[in-house]
């Protein structure tokens, strides 16, 4: 344990302090969720297209993938539980924005402000680390990996049901009153940050991440509007590209980067990064495609007009099979190596991609498919945490990490949006809705990627199978769905040089 600043915590705020954090890791999960189930009603509420509407749950992702490295930097230093709260507080304030009845635009910058909750992920597991005596970190630790694979299955019913009751803002406004609780207790609770130095914020590298990410993401939805040739799309996906080129060298010159990308260079590393963004794509992509369609008015000729309780109770099934995946691959892992489960996560996936393409004619067949996808990125993201651990040195554990959710937070947005934009090309002018059609061709799309997704991590990983293997088995931590509980002495947050 690191050394602490400040009075000791009382009796009372050590025992509170796992079940803060663990409901900080719920809130996060909670408030991400909000926006997939909303999105048809948000459309027809604030009248604007569903393309349109999908950036309400776009945004919120796109502005994690940048405040995770961040608020890791920030929060590295004596300043974690000024972070920390802060955060809370932006969350808070974005909470009600949403909330309010101000219109769409009001609406997406409060899903801006709440995506930076999904940076205190990480700072709440280093704070289990730094700050739970030994003997209850590990359990502590796991159960912090498996609430955001939990949250999903508990905010998209209860986003359902409060939007069924009390209407569209209704979710938005539990946001409100959960943020305020958690930041309540988190001021209460939270013991002093850990006496580090404090290491420059990457400013430039934050900058061209979000403006290179924000760019090539709007022109991806705006591609269908303004023809696919047009030049001010082929500007701004160039302009884009650019500047994500210059993000790479950025972080590749700078003494201390938001991400270390060198430690990309480990094939197995690589394969599990890789990975890892394609589960977030197609882990995004397919959710956004189910809920629009059970949502869909059977006068469509497709769909069940489902309401958004239904809809969101489909997700249940996915949470639950992203846990039993974790379970499993503990077993697993036992005797396997496992590089080899990362193959079988991208079939995993691409079963309950052509599950959806070619049965949906029930909804317990939708409910099929959703089990199946948790299973494949169950598998996924209970496997990559351990394979960058043993692909990186000890002392850069926290940097590789913070990658590894960076990537999957840049999926999750990419995988947004990819839906709304396939779906809109697949829409007649003039019509609200697209043609079944246009559902088949998005899930094709996503199956053409998890094959080639899953022919890469094969080749990428056949030749390390033994040595990952044995670094695994050999004292690696424990797997678990989504993150996975990290070695000791090591988090999700880059270290400091008082670490290495």
């Amino acid at each position: 344990m690191h050394p602490i600043s400040g009075p000791a915590p009382s009796p009372w705020q050590q025992r509170a302090l796992v079940p803060v954090l663990v409901s900080l890791g719920m809130l996060v999960a909670i408030i991400s969720s909000l926006g997939a189930p909303l999105i048809p009603t948000i459309a027809s509420v604030d009248h604007v297209s569903v393309a349109d509407a999908q950036w309400s749950l776009t945004v919120t992702m796109l502005v994690g993938a940048v405040a995770t490295p961040a608020m890791g930097r920030l929060g590295d230093g004596p300043h974690r539980r000024k972070v920390i709260l802060t955060g809370l507080a932006v969350v808070l304030i974005g909470s009600l924005l949403a909330a309010l009845p101000l219109g769409f635009s009001c609406l997406i910058t409060g899903r801006a402000l709440q995506g930076v909750g999904m940076g205190l992920v990480p700072l709440a597991i280093a704070t289990a680390r730094d700050s739970v005596p030994p003997e209850r970190a590990r359990s502590a630790l796991s159960t912090l990996s498996l609430t955001t694979a939990a949250g999903v299955g508990i905010g998209y019913p209860v986003t359902g049901l409060l939007a069924q009751s009390l209407g569209m803002y209704a979710g938005f406004w539990f946001a409100v009153i959960a943020t305020t609780l958690a930041l309540i207790a988190a001021a209460v609770v939270l013991p002093a940050s850990p006496q580090r130095p404090a290491h420059p914020m990457d400013v430039p590298g934050a900058l061209l991440l979000t403006l290179g990410m924000t760019g090539l993401l709007f022109a991806l939805t705006q591609a269908e509007h303004w023809g696919w040739g047009s030049p001010r799309l082929l500007v701004l996906a160039a302009v884009s590209v650019l500047l994500l080129a210059g993000w790479v060298l950025q972080e590749l010159r700078t003494a201390h980067p938001l991400v270390d990308l060198r430690l990309v260079r480990d094939r197995t590393v690589f394969a599990a990064h890789l990975t890892t963004m394609m589960g977030g794509i197609g882990m995004y992509l397919l959710i956004s495609l189910v809920t629009r369609y059970v949502q869909t008015p059977s006068s469509a000729g497709y769909g069940f007009g489902s309401s958004v309780v239904v809809t969101g109770l489909i997700l249940v099934p996915f949470s639950v099979g992203s846990l039993v995946a974790g379970r499993v691959v503990r077993v697993l892992v036992r005797t396997q190596p496992p590089v080899r489960l990362l193959p079988v996560s991208c079939l995993l996936s691409l079963a309950a991609l052509l599950t959806f393409v070619f049965a949906h004619g029930g909804l317990w067949e939708v409910f099929v498919t959703m089990a199946l996808a948790g299973l494949g990125v169950g598998v996924n993201f209970a496997v990559t945490p351990g394979l960058v651990v043993g692909g990186v040195p000890a002392h850069e554990t926290g940097s590789a990490m913070s990658f590894n959710q960076v990537v999957k937070y840049i999926g999750y947005s990419t995988g947004s949006a990819l839906s709304a934009v396939i779906l809109q090309a697949a829409t007649t002018p003039g019509r609200g809705l697209p043609p079944e059609s246009g559902y088949r061709t998005a899930g094709l799309t996503g199956c053409a990627v998890w094959a080639a997704t899953a022919v890469v991590a094969y080749f990428l990983t056949r030749s390390s199978a033994g040595r990952t293997s044995a670094r695994v088995r050999g004292g690696h931590p424990a797997l678990a769905a989504d993150n996975g509980p990290v070695p000791d002495g090591g988090s999700l947050v880059r270290p400091t040089g008082a670490e290495q």
